[in-house]
This record gives structure tokens, C-alpha cells and sequence, in this order.
């Protein structure tokens, strides 16, 4: 994991609006969001193993990523850049789940948090960059 200094770090948006300006510079919302916190990715490398995070708290209200009525009220944390390298396949010791009725098929992470390329670290904050315009506050 690579910390980037941003000067979206620590400042308060609207959740909506900074969901909707992130998503037209291909982010999503991270998929272990909850009501109180998450993240906003952005895979940089086509196998998507590389990825641009941009982290949040709720500060006011709740986040619910299909409502666009939410008043929800977030404080962006510091972005950084991470790596997974993944064991490619499905896993042979796959485990039911949720009553037996989900099988959780794929593999652990082989390094959770790789070395990250000069070259991605480069491509992550020029895109950073870009998004910081869309918040001139």
C-alpha cells in the first residue's frame, strides 16, 4: 500500500455528489462499503490487480449506494495505491457458506499488498489530479 497526498484528504463532501463525479473517471464504490465508512476504487492496470483507493467515514447521515435521496455527508481519508496478487483458478478447498447454499469458490490473495510499480504510483496520482479539480474547495 502506497499513501498519497491529496488535498481531498480530510474534507467534508456531499456523498452523492462526490459518488457521481468519481463514477464519470470510472471509480466504484468499494465493495465492503457499509452505512458508516468505505471507499471509492479505481483498478489502474487491465487485470485489475492495481488499484487507486480513495476511503471515506460517514460523517452525517447514512451512505446507501442505490438511493439518490441520501443526504449522507462524508470526510474523505488519505488515497493510496495497493496491489493483490491473486492465485489464478478456482480454489480446490472451497467452503460452503450461508446455509450451504453459496459456495465461496475463489482464492485468498497470494500477497494482499505487493510491490506497486513506480509506474502505477505515477499513473494513480495523475489521476487524483483530475478528480481534486472536480472539488475546488
Amino acid at each position: 500500500m502506497i499513501p498519497l497526498s491529496s488535498r481531498l484528504e480530510s474534507s467534508e463532501q456531499p456523498f452523492h455528489e462526490m459518488k457521481n463525479a468519481l463514477e464519470e473517471h470510472e471509480f466504484a464504490l468499494g465493495g465492503s462499503w457499509d452505512y458508516s465508512h468505505g471507499s471509492f476504487d479505481r483498478y489502474l492496470d487491465e487485470a485489475h490487480k492495481v488499484w487507486l483507493r480513495v476511503p471515506f467515514d460517514v460523517v452525517n447521515g447514512n451512505v446507501d449506494s442505490e438511493s439518490a435521496d441520501s443526504e449522507a455527508t462524508i470526510k474523505v481519508g488519505q488515497p493510496f495505491v495497493l496491489k493483490h496478487i491473486y492465485n489464478e483458478g478456482l480454489d480446490s478447498e472451497a467452503h460452503p457458506r450461508a446455509m450451504g447454499s453459496l459456495i465461496d469458490q475463489f482464492q485468498e490473495p497470494l500477497d494482499p499488498d505487493a510491490h506497486v510499480e513506480p509506474k502505477w504510483i505515477d499513473k494513480a496520482k495523475d489521476i487524483l489530479s483530475e478528480v481534486e479539480q472536480l472539488f475546488p474547495h
